[in-house]
């Protein structure tokens, strides 16, 4: 569980990530969710979108996702959300 400042410090860090997975009207599948658990233990700080054709708000595919790949969800703003899971292999973000 990530405190606020751990939280705040994260969504600095995710101001200036690319959005890098789309959830469309597809929805949220098996293969999106693998692809994103690798993205995670890649990079640990994720940027997502949800299009306006998909059945999901920001918040609901978070949540969803979040669960699906173990990851915490350190914010949702209009159709934008960021997930964090501390990487394994490749530990860059530094949590105090």
């Amino acid at each position: 569980m990530l405190t606020s400042k751990q939280r705040a410090y994260l969504r600095g860090l995710a101001v200036h990530i690319d959005t890098i997975f789309q959830i469309g009207k597809g929805g949220i599948n098996d293969n999106m969710t693998e692809q994103i658990s690798n993205a995670l233990e890649a990079r640990e700080l994720i940027k997502l979108r949800v299009l306006d054709n998909s059945e999901y708000s920001a918040r609901e595919a978070a949540e969803e996702i979040a669960e699906a790949v173990n990851a915490e969800v350190v914010q949702t703003v209009g159709t934008r959300f960021v997930l964090y899971r501390e990487s394994k292999k490749h530990k860059k973000i530094e949590l105090v």
